[in-house]
């Protein structure tokens, strides 16, 4: 939760739900005691439900000024970059996310994926008869790296608590992060990456983060390391990452999100037998729907009272 400090508090006044409104988030910004109306010159809040149509959301921006906050739909913003990038200099727009709102389900996934790779479930699904042959690691004691320390990273240190890992955290910054037995900045990712058995990248996605994982991190890895990503999949250098699977320099991939992504039929990724690919579905519309309702009506009071939002977005720093 930010407080937004007093002279750059958004007024207060209706709220747009668009580019399509829903009943659904309409009862949501009820419950925070807002006002939903159509877009006019008398709004002041937005809620944006859709990530594909960020310039049609530029220009709603420009032609109506006294539009002073705006709810995004997702945890990632990166598609609303070259948005956020031209309200850097207004500094009127306070910006929220979903971030942190769907950690529950991503950090779930983020579990499946490494237990599934550990266990050799790739493998073992495609079998189609008895074989003598073992294998497998368990989690328990394991080194868990997490990149990033936002509200999945969090969740999913939590949830890991169980297994006895040892966690090390790579993040912007020194502070600690509570459950981490480390945290390290991201200049020391090649310090701390020859440690870990899994690798799990839960970052924003920013110019500074594309291909944070590429051929160099991958050979400083264990051959007996897993990567896993539920983020974004510009975080990872496809390229590198197939060429590492293909020659067993680390022993599997959990994906999430791929770069590009859908990822095109035929890719040598989907070859790969020591492979996990889920097509972006870490949280569906089932599971995110509730969730992102709730951050709405959260963030209607913060708009409408106290100006203590969650989810805030630097539009500098892009997330």
């Amino acid at each position: 939760m930010t407080a937004i400090a007093d002279d750059r508090r958004p007024a207060s006044g209706p709220i747009a739900i668009l580019p399509q409104s829903t009943e659904f988030f309409a009862d949501a910004v009820r419950l925070g005691g807002g006002t939903v109306g159509d877009l006019s010159d008398d709004t002041r809040g937005i809620l944006w439900l859709s990530i594909r149509r960020a310039d049609q959301l530029g220009e709603v921006l420009s032609n109506h000024p006294g539009i002073g906050w705006v709810q995004l739909p997702n945890a990632g913003v990166d598609a609303f970059s070259d948005v956020l990038a031209r309200s850097v200099a207004t500094k009127r727009l306070v910006w929220t996310s979903a971030k942190g709102a769907y950690a529950q389900p991503v950090a779930e996934h983020a579990l499946a994926l490494t237990l599934a790779l550990l266990r050799l479930f790739p493998k073992r699904i495609l079998a189609t008869s008895w074989t003598t042959e073992k294998g497998g690691t368990s989690l328990y004691g394991l080194e868990v790296l997490i990149v990033g320390a936002g509200g999945v990273a969090l969740e999913f240190i939590r949830i890991l608590e169980p297994f006895g890992v040892r966690v090390t955290v790579v993040r912007r910054s020194t502070d600690p992060v509570i459950g981490a037995d480390r945290t390290v900045t991201a200049e020391h990712l090649l310090d701390v990456i020859p440690d870990a058995d899994v690798v799990v990248l839960a970052a924003a996605f920013t110019d500074s983060t594309r291909y944070l994982i590429g051929e160099t991190e991958l050979r400083a890895m264990k051959d007996t390391a897993i990567l896993v990503n539920i983020a974004r999949g510009g975080l990872v250098d496809t390229d590198a990452l197939a060429g590492a699977l293909a020659s067993r320099m680390i022993a599997g991939a959990g994906l999430d999100v791929t770069d590009p992504e859908p990822l095109p039929d035929g890719h040598p990724l989907w070859n790969e037998r020591n492979v996990i690919i889920t097509p972006h579905t870490a949280d569906t519309p089932e599971m995110i729907e509730p969730l992102l309702a709730e951050r709405v009506r959260a963030n209607v009071v913060a708009f409408l009272g106290d100006g203590r939002f969650e989810g805030v977005v630097d539009p500098a720093a892009g997330y």
